[in-house]
C-alpha cells in the first residue's frame, strides 16, 4: 500500500537546489528522454521524486522511467509501488554483479559494481530511446570523490554534473549535485521514501567512508570547505597549473 507523503511537494530548499544545478548544466530540455537510475537508496529515491515533481511544473515536456539493476537478495517490490504512485514508469535488471565480483575477488568491490551498473543502464538507456541517465549523486558525493582522486590518483577532479558518451550517445545527468547529503537525508525521511537495506556485503568499508569520515573531520576547522571545491572544480585554470614554462 502506497503511503500518502509519496504524493507530497519537493522542500523548498531541496527544489532550489535541484533547479539551480539543472538550470546552469542545462541538464533537460523539450523532448529529453530520461531514464532514472534506481538504486533504492535515498539518493536516486530523492532524485526520482525531484524529477516527477519537475516534470510536472516545467514548461519543457520530457518523458521518464527509472531502472534497477538488481543485486542478489533484492526485493524491489517495494519500489515498483514507489514508481506507480509517481507516475514514472519501472524496470528492473536482475544481473549478477556479486557473484562476479567474487569469482574474481575483486580488489575494488564498490568502484567495481558501480561500473557495471552504470554500463548495464546506459545500454538500457541507449536501447530504449532514452537520451539522458540521470544519477543520484549529491554534493557530498562529489567533494568525496575530489578528494579521493586527490589522494588516490594526484589528480584535482570530480565527476561532472553533465557529461555526454559519444559511444552510447547518452548524456549523464546528475541534479542533486548543489544538494548537500544531510537535506537529502532529511527530505527522504519527511516523505517516508521507501529506502531498501542494502544487501552489498561490503557496505560500510569503503575508501569512501573513509574519506566522509576524514571530511566530517575537516568541515569541523573549515566551515566553508564544500563550496571552495565546488568554486574549486568550476574555475581550474591553466594558469593554476605548475608547468617548467616560466610565468612573468
Amino acid at each position: 500500500m502506497e503511503d500518502l507523503k509519496w504524493k507530497e511537494p519537493l522542500s523548498h530548499s531541496l527544489r532550489r537546489g535541484a533547479g539551480r544545478a539543472m538550470g546552469d548544466f542545462s541538464m533537460i530540455a523539450e523532448g529529453d528522454r530520461v531514464l532514472i537510475g534506481l538504486s533504492g537508496g535515498k539518493d536516486s529515491l530523492v532524485l526520482l521524486h525531484t524529477l516527477s515533481e519537475f516534470r510536472r511544473r516545467s514548461p519543457a515536456r520530457f518523458d521518464l522511467a527509472a531502472c534497477t539493476v538488481a543485486l542478489r537478495g533484492m526485493d524491489v517490490s517495494i519500489l515498483e509501488e514507489y514508481c506507480a504512485a509517481r507516475e514514472v514508469p519501472y524496470i528492473v535488471l536482475r544481473h549478477p554483479i556479486l557473484e562476479i565480483i567474487e569469482s574474481r575477488n575483486e580488489r575494488s568491490p564498490c568502484s567495481f559494481c558501480a561500473n557495471m551498473r552504470r554500463g548495464i543502464l546506459n545500454s538500457r538507456a541507449r536501447e530504449d530511446g532514452y537520451n539522458r541517465l540521470a544519477l543520484g549523486h549529491n554534493l557530498d558525493d562529489a567533494v568525496e570523490t575530489f578528494f579521493m582522486n586527490l589522494f588516490r590518483a594526484g589528480r584535482a577532479r570530480s565527476f561532472q554534473p553533465k557529461l555526454h558518451q559519444t559511444r552510447t550517445g547518452v548524456t549523464v545527468i546528475r541534479p542533486l549535485i548543489y544538494v548537500r547529503e544531510t537535506t537529502v537525508v532529511a527530505e527522504a525521511r519527511r516523505l517516508n521514501l521507501p529506502i531498501l537495506l542494502t544487501t552489498c556485503p561490503w557496505a560500510g568499508r569503503t575508501e569512501r567512508q573513509r574519506t566522509k569520515a576524514m571530511l566530517d573531520t575537516l568541515c569541523g576547522e573549515v566551515p566553508n570547505l564544500f563550496a571552495s571545491v565546488v568554486n574549486a572544480l568550476r574555475s581550474l585554470d591553466t594558469a593554476d597549473r605548475w608547468t617548467e614554462e616560466e610565468r612573468g
